[in-house]
């Protein structure tokens, strides 16, 4: 196997995938990675359409003799996570991703890859490209800003799409097929704070919490990784009872569909016990290393000595920040009564940001039950509430029901069992997939959930394994081939 991009198999696949590498796609920002996209289309001769939230849809003619057999849709999203580790400097906005391979998986250096969801991206563009396949009449779909906010599937409008059937590539897991995902809500706090003068005889610190894998907020949430919001929390929190600790600063997390992977604060505390907590963080490192010792073992948690900051926050405003992030909860809330290992209904504690005299506090909540849905939001509104955080819940998302009877199902089924002799599974995800919005506003399509197998998405650990996308190409061309000819 070559050691670039573009010596991997599927040849075209990477190809275009390797191209997606240099073109910045935060989201809200997808204007470039769109026009490149709509210069494709036009490229091919190919109908090229766009709309008012700015998504992309090209369409290409059936096969001849396929004219009218159930139009399909293969739909992926434009943006990606723009995650790196801190030590990395990088501008998502300009800069290209350096992916390279390592045995058997494709990773880069320091950032997020952007395989979610640019491989799904590289393989309608290869499957627009290719003159001899065969599909009925096909559209290829190119949402933006799934990451933050969904605002494609949002902005659909009826009638944009003409076909019947959807091909959502934009799954994790090769061998799996997704009928079915939670809905999901944002709930974010403003919380506001004063500052005063520090008080003589400090010495500071900044304390940081890092080393911790993070994850994607719905896929990873049930795998007891750490939180570095809820680490630094419970330090500090212990830290103000035991040595008069005052808080300067707290940063924490970036993304509200990203476990954070690290959290930091500038903290000052009397100079008589500054020994005691360095000896404090130390055993506190040690009781954490151990809580997650099977789930987050490279966690780090270390406190050096800074120059004292000019202010601190105020005793009120430091005991309600403190013991409101401590109370918010994290993680699983409840599992699924029918499936079993389904997680049901979670929430994530994803960012704590410090401005002029106010913390924004990002969370999201996530469930199949759209009633716990929104309980879970009133909960985490309820603790911010006691403290006086203004509080505003996004409009969410729906949650995408199992059609257990499709024949897209079926057919997906049939497909990987010729082509590989082994049995898929089929199930739905606790993560949230435009799909929930599309059968909202398309109600009636067929539609079904893949991908190749990424790991650490949403994080700079994201990476992809190379053999499984000559997998998911193949059965997308024999996937297509078959609701042409059965469906």
């Amino acid at each position: 196997m070559g050691n670039t991009v573009t010596s991997l198999k599927p040849t075209r696949v990477w190809h275009y995938f390797n191209e997606i590498l240099s073109i910045p796609r935060p989201s809200k920002k997808e204007g470039k990675i769109a026009a490149y996209v709509m210069e494709f289309g036009k490229k091919f001769n190919l109908e090229t359409l766009t709309d008012k939230a700015g998504n992309v849809l090209i369409r290409k003619p059936a096969t001849k003799g396929y004219e009218k057999t159930p139009g399909v849709i293969l739909q992926g999203h434009l943006d990606m996570v723009c995650e790196k580790n801190s030590d990395k400097v990088f501008d998502f906005d300009k800069d290209p991703i350096e992916a390279y391979v390592d045995g058997d998986w494709l990773k880069a250096r320091g950032t997020t890859l952007g395989a979610d969801d640019g491989i799904g991206l590289a393989a309608m563009l290869a499957v627009l490209e290719s003159p001899d396949l065969i599909h009925g009449p096909l559209e290829c779909l190119f949402t933006v800003d799934e990451e933050t906010g969904l605002t494609g599937a949002f902005g659909l409008k009826a009638g944009f799409l003409q076909g019947k059937v959807l091909l959502n590539l934009d799954s994790e897991d090769d061998g799996e097929f997704f009928i079915g995902c939670a809905g999901g809500m944002d709930t974010v706090i403003e919380l506001p704070f004063e500052n005063e003068g520090t008080p003589n005889g400090m010495v500071a610190y900044k304390v940081s919490v890092s080393g911790l894998q993070g994850g994607h907020s719905g896929d990873d949430i049930h795998k007891g990784r750490g939180n570095a919001n809820k680490i630094l929390n419970r330090l500090l929190w212990n830290s103000s009872n035991k040595y008069q600790m005052r808080l300067s600063t707290f940063e924490g997390g970036n993304l509200r569909n990203a476990i954070p992977r690290e959290a930091s604060a500038i903290v000052a505390i009397p100079e008589a016990d500054s020994k005691k907590f360095s000896k404090y963080v130390q055993s506190f490192e040690s009781v954490v290393k151990n809580e997650l010792r099977a789930s987050d073992a490279g966690v780090s948690v270390t406190a050096e000595k800074v120059p004292s900051p000019a202010h601190v926050m105020d005793i009120p405003s430091q005991i309600k920040l403190l013991n409101s992030l401590y109370a918010c909860p994290h993680g699983v809330i409840a599992m699924s009564q029918e499936i079993p290992g389904f997680v049901e209904t979670s929430t994530n504690l994803a960012s704590v940001k410090m401005g002029k005299g106010v913390f924004k506090i990002a969370t999201s909540q996530r469930s199949s039950v759209e009633s716990s849905k929104y309980d879970l939001a009133a909960m985490v509104a309820s603790v911010f509430s006691i403290v006086g955080g203004k509080i505003e819940h996004s409009d969410g998302y729906p949650g995408w029901t199992p059609n257990p009877g499709s024949r897209l199902v079926e057919l997906a089924v049939e497909t990987y069992e010729s082509l590989y002799k082994g049995k898929p599974v089929v199930r739905a995800i606790h993560a949230g997939l435009e799909c929930g919005l599309i059968g909202d506003k398309y109600p009636g399509m067929d539609m079904i959930s893949y991908g190749p197998t990424l790991r650490g998405v949403h994080s700079p650990d994201e990476k992809i394994e190379i053999a499984t996308v000559q997998k998911f190409w193949d059965l997308t061309l024999e996937l297509l081939r078959k609701i042409a000819k059965k469906y």
